[in-house]
């Protein structure tokens, strides 16, 4: 079945026509962080308008917390919208289908379960990126929680109490503010480029060894078979490795990189709109 996958983030809006594992035609545009849900909707909407026809289902992924049919951020940094924004019927309403709707990372989580590097095994997933999200898959299901917030990692307190949530400690968000207060007016991309440098290296490790101790409280609490690591950050160049040079519990976590890439999102979420 043909799916109409979106994903409406912090960075980009992307519209797909998703069959199982197979993204069969794609568009992508920046997201305009100060147009508000209902212009953010509106363009999803003319962006798919040309695939009118082609799909019966939709599925929309988004950034924060999901809920009974609302959308409400957890940190505003990260994209700020109302709270309880009323998703389902505002994206009903723009794109003429009611739509499934979760958070992006968990949807992700979900893609690299059933077709990625999760290889249908229970699993934590990772992403590392503008923030940090995750997903679980726990007896052969995602896990949504109480009220949905089931795999938030990044709200999480990192345990050196260095920032007010951990996503605020290791994101790329977070290595663009490292750098400027050592001196260097560059993004998390630029702090990736200049590895080797002691300074670049100081924040990369920084934010791995945080990521690590995660890890770490993780498989004590859940004891997964695998954690499954992705996001822009979490994929970059020996980021994984820093990760894994800063773990030292007596059962290791055992890591693995997405596979999925940028595309977990939206596969996740065309197959839960199938189910």
């Amino acid at each position: 079945m043909t799916v109409l996958a979106v994903d409406l983030g912090g960075t980009k809006l992307l519209v797909a026509l998703v069959n199982e594992h197979r993204v069969l035609n794609r568009i992508e545009a920046p997201t305009n962080r100060n147009a508000g849900p209902d212009a953010w909707l509106a363009q999803i909407a003319d962006m798919a308008a040309p695939w009118s026809g082609e799909y019966k289902r939709i599925g929309v992924t988004v950034t924060g917390l999901v809920q009974d049919g609302t959308w409400s951020a957890l940190n505003r940094a990260t994209l700020d919208i109302p709270p309880q924004y009323p998703l389902a019927n505002r994206a009903s309403a723009a794109l003429g289908v009611q739509p499934t709707l979760r958070n992006d990372a968990q949807a992700a989580a979900w893609g690299e379960h059933l077709f990625g590097a999760g290889a249908r095994r229970d699993m934590v997933f990772l992403t590392i990126s503008t923030g940090v999200g995750g997903g679980i898959v726990a007896g052969g299901q995602l896990l949504s929680g109480r009220s949905g917030m089931a795999g938030h990692f990044g709200q999480t307190l990192p345990p050196d109490g260095s920032a007010t949530r951990i996503e605020d400690a290791v994101s790329g968000r977070w290595m663009a503010k490292a750098a400027r207060a050592a001196g260097h007016d560059v993004d998390a991309r630029g702090v990736f480029a200049a590895a080797g440098a002691t300074w670049a290296d100081a924040i990369l490790d920084n934010s791995a060894a945080r990521i690590a101790r995660l890890c770490q409280n993780l498989q004590f609490v859940l004891d997964p078979p695998l954690f499954v690591i992705g996001g822009g950050i979490g994929l970059a160049p020996g980021y994984i490795e820093r990760i894994e040079a800063h773990l030292d519990v007596p059962r290791r976590p055992i890591l693995a990189r997405a596979a999925l890439g940028a595309d977990a999102g939206i596969i996740g979420i065309a197959a839960l709109a199938c189910e």
